[in-house]
């Protein structure tokens, strides 16, 4: 009976600590496609987010509950899901993980004052007039401006051409922003073709527009499903330019069913190569290919800097378990100015406008992996 009693007694303790370590820790709210189409991203960015939240708490200090919900990147999915991470009581955001789910959220967020910082939202209006929302990955305009600067840069191509989708705020600022920059640096658009969500099967009057001007780089501002079917259906008839992206492509590779092959010699403008050589990004890829069998994107290292950002901010501010989302908002807005930290997608800071200052690189896929671009 005495064993009985200790072993039952030592269970209690056991289920006390860690229901004392539930309510100790800081809760993040992570929202994203966890299924659908763009599955790829919101995963990468929920696994990414738990790495760093794991090896922050190992460190003792600081405790972080990742609590994740499902988007399917639509708005509306991503206002509820908002609200139930409120009820379920989270002190900041990471998120949201596309940019339309992230300018719906982020409108709400900033009339009720809750934290927010975007792994990969990248519409420019996300932050705009709105001083608690950051973010982590570059602005659209950003992405176009560098594309088109790098594409002069290294003389990749005398002839352009570009396929966006005019139905998404993502690859319409992207796209736009490109072109601003690539008539400035006097790069030759030889064709533009758009699409819509309702038409993102069949490319064949994109990729004939393409190839009859003689494009002999394509700018894809695009997500990687479509990407992978340009790329197919451009291998059908034997078009091979250099097709160049930017992140929403990452993650082409793990398309279901995509021949990787396709995808050789594409580029990436990405701050995130998985192929670096310094101990923190091959510690990290280790890890999560031991944990999902897969080798980490973008996302999931714009999510792991995320939560490394967000921890020292709570540090400087002293943001804790109790401390109300409302109130913990105004002490991040204030700590996020004052971070500085060297993550996996560079070092960075940020300034009153949530816009994230740190270096672009480009990738290129060789044998079926991401290898960094001269």
């Amino acid at each position: 009976m005495k064993k009985v009693l200790v072993i039952a007694l030592a269970l209690a303790m056991m289920m006390t600590a860690c229901l004392a370590f539930a309510e100790e820790a800081v809760k993040v709210g992570v929202i994203g496609p966890l299924t659908g189409a763009n599955a790829q991203y919101g995963l990468a960015v929920q696994r990414g987010a738990q790495i760093a939240a794991e090896e922050i708490n190992a460190q003792g200090g600081l405790q972080l509950e990742i609590l994740a919900e499902d988007d399917q990147a639509d708005g509306e999915l991503a206002v509820n899901a908002y609200n139930k991470l409120l009820d379920d009581g989270v002190n900041v955001l990471l998120a949201t993980v596309t940019s339309g789910s992230c300018i719906a959220v982020s409108d709400i967020a900033y009339e009720e004052r809750v934290f927010m910082l975007t792994p990969s939202g990248s519409a420019d209006v996300i932050t705009e007039g709105k001083d608690n929302v950051y973010r982590v990955c570059f602005k659209d305009s950003a992405q176009g401006t560098a594309s088109a600067q790098y594409i002069a840069d290294h003389g990749l191509a005398t002839k352009i051409g570009i396929i966006y989708n005019n139905a998404l705020d993502y690859s319409m600022g992207i796209y736009q922003s490109f072109v601003a920059k690539a008539n400035e640096l006097g790069l030759e658009i030889v064709a533009e073709s758009a699409f819509s969500d309702d038409t993102n099967a069949d490319f064949s009057v994109q990729i004939s527009q393409m190839q009859e001007a003689g494009a002999e780089l394509v700018f894809l501002p695009i997500y990687y499903t479509p990407a992978s079917m340009i790329l197919q259906q451009a291998n059908a008839v034997d078009y091979a330019p250099i097709f160049f992206g930017v992140d929403g492509m990452d993650g082409i590779l793990g398309v279901e069913g995509f021949d990787t092959s396709l995808a050789e010699g594409v580029m990436l403008l990405t701050p995130f190569s998985a192929d670096a050589q310094d101990e923190l990004t091959k510690n990290f890829v280790t890890t999560y290919m031991d944990l999902y069998g897969e080798t980490p994107n973008q996302f999931a290292a714009d999510a792991y800097d995320g939560v490394y950002a967000l921890a020292a901010a709570m540090q400087a501010a002293g943001v804790t378990a109790e401390t109300s989302p409302e109130d913990a908002c105004e002490m991040m807005i204030a700590a996020m100015q004052t971070v500085e930290i060297t993550g996996l997608t560079g070092t960075m800071h940020w300034d009153a406008t949530g816009e994230v200052d740190k270096t672009p690189t480009a990738v290129v896929i060789q044998d079926g992996v991401y290898v960094g671009a001269n």
